[in-house]
């Protein structure tokens, strides 16, 4: 099978680390700047979302069975 080049305007097919944000203040703690970078950045948002979504859905799952598992099994 022949082997077919690259479009002329293709990029690499690998992720960059993203450039670094410049550090808003100079005394800030590791745990707010992990806060801000990770949890509320606007990229990473959607999936935070999604995540939080899923571990209520567990947690409801577990509550619900717990709460009223005994209905669900045949007397």
């Amino acid at each position: 099978m022949a082997r077919r080049a690259a479009p002329a305007n293709a990029t690499p097919a690998f992720f960059t680390a993203p450039a670094r944000r410049q550090i808003v203040d100079p005394n800030e703690s590791a745990l707010s700047r992990f806060i801000r970078e990770q949890i509320t950045a606007p990229e990473k948002l959607p999936g935070n979302i999604s995540i939080v979504t899923g571990m209520s859905v567990f947690a409801a799952g577990i509550f619900v069975a717990r709460t009223w598992g005994d209905m669900l099994v045949p007397a």
